[in-house]
């Protein structure tokens, strides 16, 4: 196995562990931090980045995000041949960081009887349901987060794996990526809960439907696609943007 892949799991792990983690221990019932709020759920999300950045970005760089993958590889900065192992890693990876939150807060859970918010703490919703609307303001959202990794990194970053240029959230920094997802959080975040990953909201989503909860709710499919169309299309267009930028 490539060992990219292997960190591109354990970084995408991480990443669901403590950003599922922050929502869980902000909005589940009788846990210390009940009823933190936004700002500790944004901060806490950002400082996931930073984590799962720190442990992926030397040997794989730290993609942990498929909308990141297709958009790299769009720009011609990333092997297509290695995207589709990248993408089964992240979302192995979110998928195994979403069941230990439940087993985490699996007592808190029992206590919670809001299946809505008990559902909010793996995979996201609309605040107000119109697909149109929901799905652009995925799109922006990603477009913003992967404009910044091709202005910010620029295509240098060696991956040592990899062979290739390994341009990812690692190549950025692991602060820089931190403070471009808090900022897209804050300000963007409140319209969809702001996914701007497909892996992060379909990982959880899938553990959600099959994990042995005492009382569940609906796992919203429907509504699923959003999350992983919205981000892919975001990401082809800053790297249509950034390739256009190359030849001024």
């Amino acid at each position: 196995m490539n060992s990219a892949y292997f960190y591109e799991f354990l970084g995408t792990f991480i990443l669901i562990l403590m950003g599922n983690g922050v929502v869980a221990n902000s909005i589940l019932k009788q846990t210390k931090s009940e009823g933190a709020g936004w700002l500790n759920i944004t901060f806490g999300w950002g400082l996931a980045v930073f984590m799962g950045v720190t442990v992926a970005g030397p040997h794989s760089g730290a993609h942990l995000n498929p909308a990141v993958t297709i958009g790299v590889a769009t720009a011609g900065l990333f092997d297509w041949n290695l995207v589709l192992g990248y993408i089964l890693s992240q979302l192995a990876g979110a998928f195994t960081g979403a069941v230990v939150v439940y087993l985490y807060f699996k007592q808190h859970y029992n206590k919670t009887d809001d299946l809505d918010l008990q559902f909010a703490t793996f995979s996201t919703s609309p605040a107000i349901r119109n697909f149109r609307s929901n799905l652009f303001s995925e799109i922006v959202g990603t477009f913003v987060l992967l404009l910044l990794v091709f202005f910010i990194a620029g295509p240098s970053f060696e991956g040592d794996t990899i062979g290739k240029v390994a341009i990812g959230l690692g190549s950025i920094g692991a602060i820089p990526v931190t403070l471009v997802v808090l900022g897209i959080g804050i300000s963007l975040g409140g319209t969809t809960g702001y996914a701007i990953n497909p892996a992060r909201d379909l990982g959880p989503r899938i553990a959600y439907t099959i994990l042995p909860f005492h009382k569940k709710g609906s796992s919203d499919w429907s509504y699923s696609w959003i999350p992983v169309v919205g981000p892919i299309i975001g990401a082809v267009i800053a790297a249509a943007l950034f390739l256009f930028s190359n030849t001024l």
